[in-house]
Order: structure tokens, then C-alpha cells, then sequence
């Protein structure tokens, strides 16, 4: 999902956003022939993410600047840990430094807590998916985040699956057509390989949701107790995913309820960056 395209794009308007005109401050105070090597270490522990959003920050202001990640994506790591490190020209570093600790901090505080998720999981057969509650214009960096976590991305956009969410069945059934029927009459137009899901709010709902051959039901807000039922009425027929109420706290109790996915919006919408730190160790005069 992550280009080298995709990444510029967006680190560049990040860029373009915090030094319009450049960099006043270091193009005052700093030589222009000085240079200085800044280490990336961990304030606490986590999961990495956005190595190449990071690097991608000092190249784009100054490709003589010479970016080494100690640390994959998807890597744990502890408090103190040495993550990365950029030595090159300092007026660069001094430019590119905060543009590229926000990506890293944002992205690797999504992986960490990712991470919880798929470790509260463990043993069942759920898996932990996104969704759309994405910060504008980052989604791709958010949704590698989650990969780089161990969780699973759910559907990009609105334009890769046929997703009726319970404002389309409203719209539907306003026109005093059977939910059955109507599904039927969306399923006759697509193709093949589009994925058909429908979210439910009832378990009166399954039956006739089912009945239309859809691909994933979704059963939005559930308990545990009705969640179950939910996936012993499905019985196999379509992927079972729960939606809404997910927590640290009940993702447990959700898993183990049998269902294939469980979609957590707080990965993305609610997440904390985590405490990094970038400082300059060494600056000299060529």
C-alpha cells in the first residue's frame, strides 16, 4: 500500500506546511556548512512503524542526509532502545527532524497498540482489522501502522467493496422493499470479485441478510451472549465480523465469541503517538 510515490506526496505537503519559506530560525543560527548526525530513541517501549515515512522526511529536504533505521517495521522495542539515526548537513536535519518524529511517533503508537489487540486475541481465531476512522490524507501510513502491529486492514476506501451499513438499509427499506429482495437486486450487479458485506443490529436480521448469499455479515454492537448466538445462526454461511463496543477490556470476550474479525476503529481515531525522542549528539564544521 506504501509507495515511494505515496510516501512523498504526503511527507512533501507535511514539509511544504511547517517551513513554507524554509527554515528561519536554523538558516540564522546555523551554518550553512555545519553538520550534525540526530539519534531517534525510544522514550518507552513499542512497536516500530514508519521507517521509510521517517527517512523519506530528510531526503525530500536534503538527499545528502544519510538515514539508518536500527529497527524494522514491525519491530519491538524497549525504552532507551536506538531506533534511527540521520547525520548530513544540520540545517537539513534541523528542518526535517519534528515532520519526520510526528509520522514515526503516530505511526508507531498505532502499532503498539495493534499490537495489545492481536495479543489479547491470542489462541482464538479472530483477527484484529481497521477501519475508515482514519486520520484525512494518512490512511495509508495509519493502515501500515496496523499491519506493522500485526493486525489486518479492512477495506480502503469506498470504492473496493460494497459495504451496507445500517443508514443504506434504512434508505432501502423506506421504499418498501423486502431486505432479501433488495440485497438480491445489489448482489445481480456485481461482479464476481466484489466483497458483499452487511452490517445487522438484530439477530432477526441474519436470516434474511444471509438468504442473499452476502459474502461477511457484520454484527454491529452485539454482546457477548448475542454474539455468540450471531455466529451459531450464520453457521459457517458468511465471515462473521463484530463491530462497535471494542476494547482492550472486552476484545477478549469478543474473540472468544467465535467470530473471524473484529474491526476496532480506536487503532486509528483514538490512538496516542508514542514518547520518541530525536537529539542532536554531534554537530561540527566540515
Amino acid at each position: 500500500m506504501l509507495t515511494t510515490h505515496s510516501i512523498d506526496t504526503v511527507v512533501r505537503a507535511a514539509l511544504d506546511e511547517d517551513a513554507p519559506w524554509g527554515d528561519l530560525t536554523s538558516e540564522m543560527l546555523i551554518p550553512a556548512d555545519a553538520v550534525a548526525t540526530a539519534q531517534l530513541v525510544a522514550r518507552e517501549a513499542g512497536v516500530f512503524s514508519g521507517g521509510a515515512v521517517f527517512a523519506a522526511a530528510f531526503r525530500l529536504v536534503d538527499p545528502r542526509i544519510a538515514v539508518h533505521l536500527h529497527v524494522t517495521d514491525g519491530a519491538a522495542f524497549a525504552a532507551g532502545d536506538l531506533l534511527a539515526e540521520a547525520s548530513g548537513p544540520a540545517r537539513g536535519i534541523l528542518q526535517a527532524e519534528r515532520i519526520g518524529l510526528n509520522f514515526v511517533q503516530r505511526m508507531s503508537g498505532i502499532a503498539a497498540l495493534t499490537a495489545r489487540y492481536v495479543a489479547e486475541t491470542a489462541g482464538t481465531a479472530a483477527r484484529i482489522v481497521d477501519t475508515r476512522k482514519t486520520t484525512p490524507g494518512l490512511r495509508a501510513f495509519e493502515r501500515q501502522a496496523v499491519r506493522d502491529g500485526g493486525g489486518h486492514n479492512h477495506r480502503f476506501s469506498l470504492s473496493d467493496a460494497v459495504m451496507a451499513k445500517d443508514n443504506h438499509l434504512a434508505v432501502l427499506s423506506a421504499g418498501g422493499i423486502g431486505l432479501t429482495e433488495a440485497l438480491l437486486a445489489v448482489r445481480a450487479k456485481l461482479s464476481h470479485t466484489t466483497h458483499f458485506e452487511v452490517e445487522v443490529d438484530t439477530l432477526e436480521q441474519i436470516e434474511p441478510v444471509l438468504a442473499a448469499g452476502i459474502d461477511t455479515i457484520m454484527l454491529d454492537n452485539f454482546d457477548a451472549d448475542s454474539l455468540r448466538e450471531g455466529v451459531r445462526l450464520v453457521a459457517g454461511r458468511a465471515i462473521v465480523e463484530a463491530s462497535g463496543g471494542v476494547s482492550l477490556d472486552t476484545v477478549r470476550r469478543i474473540a472468544e465469541s467465535g467470530v473471524d474479525v473484529i474491526s476496532v476503529g480506536a487503532l486509528t481515531h483514538s490512538v496516542r503517538s508514542l514518547d520518541l525522542g530525536l537529539d542532536v549528539v554531534i554537530l561540527t564544521e566540515d
